[in-house]
């Protein structure tokens, strides 16, 4: 198979915790098939993450950077990371799933002629070859072994399907790759960037998520639920319904069209448990339903079930726990 690249991502300066799941898929896929693992890092003003990616022992980071990369393009990423996949030959390229691989490992993958696999499960190698796949379908309801063919594989990794690559002490070289970018070719440019800033955990690294949808009955609803939210130091997230009714902005959503979670502790407020929200969360380790229906369907994953209205259930809940701290 080759080598293998795993694409990072960083925010600020700084390396995206997400990544670190393709980042232990990516280093123990290449041991096992004897090739070399590279974490990869695009943009401009990378030192900080260059740094961070250097510690979980690949064999190498190569970085592309240059300022026309300091605003997020899918067309000037995609050339980026194209350049840089063919200078290490790599047979596999990974990602963890999100809005950024989603968006741009599809079109490296056309540049590549490659094959690709989206949001697997687990990655099977025989004979020190990658022998297939398996990746969930039909809202979780099924899994499937899949197979692809050719010399390089592009795919994105379920990122609480793999654990966390932990950090070491020897640091991996980094080794530039120089790539030229014409800006008048480009059909798109970055203009600016308007970001959903908040002071609570993101959804994929916190270890409480606070949930609500449509029982919760409208935006006032999320506001009594952000107080128990304060008290567990959780992130929001939200059902795919109450942010189609424009309740809470759309990186909230969990589910099988938005973030998919695994937390220590979900708390589901006023959602009924559709089958493509339980996508995105049924592998909580424990999982609380708060709905006034005694036969909403996310009783019948939840560990902890309260038959009672929210807007009576959460402050007499906050209270209690307020009692306690």
């Amino acid at each position: 198979m080759g080598n293998v690249i795993i694409l990072c991502e960083h925010k600020n300066g700084d390396l995206v915790k997400q990544s670190l799941s393709a980042i232990k898929a990516g280093i123990d896929t290449a041991k096992a098939t004897s090739g070399k693992s590279f974490l990869l890092l695009i943009g401009s003003g990378i030192d900080k993450a260059k740094e961070a990616a250097s510690r979980f022992g690949a064999d190498g980071v190569i970085t592309v950077e240059d300022a026309s990369l300091a605003g997020y393009t899918a067309e000037a990423y995609a050339i980026a990371a194209f350049e840089a996949v063919k200078s290490q030959s790599a047979g596999l390229v990974l990602a963890t799933t999100s809005a950024f691989s989603k968006d741009l490992l599809p079109r490296l993958a056309v540049k590549l002629k490659a094959g690709m696999v989206s949001d697997i499960l687990s990655i099977k190698t025989d004979g020190g070859k990658i022998s297939g796949f398996t990746r969930a379908m039909w809202a979780g309801s099924m899994v499937a072994d899949v197979e692809v063919s050719g010399d390089t594989i592009v795919a994105t990794v379920r990122g609480t399907a793999f654990a966390h690559a932990e950090a070491v002490s020897a640091a991996s070289p980094v080794t530039p790759v120089s790539v030229k970018i014409d800006q008048g070719a480009l059909k798109a440019k970055s203009l600016e960037i308007i970001e959903h800033k908040s002071t609570r955990p993101q959804l994929a690294d916190a270890s409480v998520v606070i949930s609500g949808g449509r029982g919760l009955k409208g935006p006032e609803g999320f506001k009594t639920i952000e107080q128990l939210a304060d008290l567990f130091g959780a992130a929001i997230g939200a059902s795919r319904a109450a942010v189609d009714a424009g309740w809470v902005p759309n990186d909230l959503q969990v589910g099988q069209t938005g973030k998919i979670v695994a937390p220590n502790l979900y708390i589901a407020i006023g959602i009924s448990g559709a089958i493509q929200h339980l996508a995105g969360m049924k592998d909580s380790k424990t999982i609380v339903a708060i709905n006034k229906d005694p036969d909403a369907p996310i009783f019948q994953i939840a560990d902890y079930g309260l038959v009672a209205d929210f807007a009576k259930a959460v402050p007499e809940l906050v209270e209690e726990i307020k009692k306690v701290k």
